[in-house]
């Protein structure tokens, strides 16, 4: 395994981290949700993330008995606010109120003293950035987190809330949550340079692009049973961002630039997303024991000039406005 700084904070990360959306605790069952828990940490990996509104806290109550089982330094956890916890008017978003209570909630269910680092899951339009960045800071200064981050927070959003930071003497953003994969380049258009500048790191979710990038959806098929595609509860990212059939195809394009190389698909997916220096670590999603020794295999993977040179052909990179 590699660890990578996060950002300009000293901690370091395993450049694969285990994620627990639509996996742990939910369609795992405990048992299940153990054994790739201990695959994980068995190949080296020691950043889980996880949050608060997956499956409405059972990820995180899952998570956290997993890890009771690993000294609680030789682990990074991350966890998440904003989504809806209730029917409430203050049951969402990023007001201290919030913040404060949903924090608390987590620790009761991940069964922890403190979380390395809490994430604001998406962006609040309806609190004001100095709310959020204050409650964030006064939950470190009580020693329940140790650094905040964010998740698909947009560049010019994430420096406001540094300038507020160094103006009230908090602590800056540590880390970002972007998507982020061969089907899924935009970050490297604002987000990257600016994390870049602001000593952010970033753990980039969805490098697979929900399966589509692993070779298993295939051009006029209908997807395999079992698959993510086949379940009406997990598949509407994947239908509306990247199923068709072009996506289909360069699929399976993926799986012959892989197959020269003598991996797979999905770890060379994965291998891509971490050549950014910008990249500290990539999440994966896993549901099987060797999904996890397959994909961890990504931080090891050269990718060749010219193979990296025919990728950017079939995935092109988004270019700015205008130009």
């Amino acid at each position: 395994m590699i660890y990578r700084k996060m950002g300009k904070s000293g901690v370091r990360l395993s450049a694969i981290g285990l994620g627990s959306y639509l996996t742990i605790g939910f369609k795992l069952d405990e048992q299940a949700s153990r054994e790739t828990v201990r695959a994980a940490y068995g190949a080296g990996v020691n950043f889980f993330d996880t949050a608060n509104a997956y499956n409405t806290g059972e990820s995180e109550r899952v998570l956290g008995k997993c890890l009771a089982e690993f000294p609680r330094s030789s682990y990074f956890l991350i966890t998440k606010v904003f989504s809806p916890m209730g029917p409430g008017p203050n049951d969402r978003g990023l007001s201290k109120k919030h913040i404060f209570e949903q924090c608390e909630a987590s620790l009761r269910r991940l069964g922890l003293d403190y979380v390395d680092l809490y994430m604001c899951h998406r962006p609040d339009p309806d609190t004001a950035l100095e709310e959020t960045v204050r409650a964030m800071e006064d939950l470190a200064r009580q020693g329940k987190i140790l650094y905040w981050g964010v998740s698909e927070w947009p560049a010019e959003l994430m420096v406001q809330a540094n300038a507020i930071a160094r103006d009230i003497g908090a602590r800056s953003i540590a880390v970002n949550e972007p998507r982020y994969s061969l089907l899924y380049r935009y970050p490297e258009l604002n987000v990257f340079p600016t994390t870049a500048r602001e000593g952010i790191g970033n753990v980039v979710f969805s490098g697979l692009a929900h399966g589509m990038l692993t070779g298993k959806y295939k051009p006029g098929q209908e997807p395999p049973r079992a698959s993510r595609m086949d379940g009406e509860d997990t598949n509407m990212v994947l239908k509306a961002m990247y199923w068709s059939e072009e996506n289909k195809r360069r699929g399976q394009e993926l799986v012959q630039l892989a197959r020269e190389l003598g991996t797979s698909a999905a770890t060379l997916a994965l291998s891509w997303c971490l050549r950014r220096p910008e990249v500290t670590s990539a999440i994966i999603g896993a549901t099987k024991v060797d999904q996890i020794l397959e994909n961890v295999k990504a931080v090891e993977l050269v990718i060749p000039q010219d193979v990296g040179k025919r990728l950017d052909e079939i995935f092109p990179a988004p270019k700015i406005p205008g130009s």
